[in-house]
């Protein structure tokens, strides 16, 4: 276990630098994507809904499948790791995008209609106004859906990505150390979520108190 501890913390690295950019990416889609949906632009609106009842109704297995296998037949070459980037942007928008939503029609009517009176223009009560309650609502899910993301990362190797799950099964296959392997995979899985958990917990209390406390 000692002698494969480097190769494990290699194969975290990968995690975490693939995940952490595919995350980052589908928030930034999934904000775009709930705007779009909050403004209720005639098409964009409609394109929208249809991509988050697609990308939450197929596994991210399968839409890795496409964008590996599928693309070259289209002539769209791409590598594993923008694979892996652009599988986890696209699942992750549609989950980032709901919670978005949660948050920005949870706030109350009134907010904006104050802002207005203000004199605020319509980006200036969006940006100001609407954008930092509805984060601060959004929050548990958001932490939620990065803890899932990154828990879909395991997935990685079926496009030939040294991953976490790369790595134990290569071990396994090449040694038979399947106890060990095994042991270290979720150790490692452990490392890499439990501190992102506890944080998310922590954050949330924070929020709860912030909001109901004395």
């Amino acid at each position: 276990m000692l002698q494969f501890a480097p190769v494990y913390g290699q194969a975290a690295w990968l995690t975490l630098r693939l995940g952490g950019l595919g995350i980052f990416l589908a928030l930034v889609l999934g904000l775009i994507c709930s705007l779009l949906r909050l403004e209720k632009v005639p098409v964009l609106s409609t394109l929208v809904r249809a991509y988050t009842e697609l990308s939450r109704n197929t596994p991210l297995l399968v839409q890795l499948f496409f964008l590996y296998f599928g693309l070259p037949k289209l002539g769209i070459h791409v590598s594993s790791e923008t694979c892996a980037i652009l599988g986890l942007t696209f699942l992750g928008g549609s989950y980032m995008s709901e919670a978005f939503r949660a948050g920005l029609e949870g706030v109350a009517a009134s907010q904006q209609e104050a802002a207005a009176a203000l004199g605020f223009t319509r980006w200036q009560s969006l940006r100001f106004v609407i954008l930092p309650q509805a984060l601060a609502t959004s929050i548990p899910a958001l932490c939620a859906n990065v803890i899932f993301l990154l828990k879909e990362t395991s997935v990685f190797s079926v496009v030939a990505l040294a991953d976490l799950v790369y790595v134990a099964k290569d071990i396994i296959g090449l040694y038979y150390k399947t106890d060990e392997a095994l042991l270290m995979l979720v150790l490692s899985y452990l490392i890499l979520l439990l501190p992102l958990s506890l944080a998310a917990a922590w954050l949330e209390r924070r929020l709860r108190y912030g909001e109901f406390g004395d």
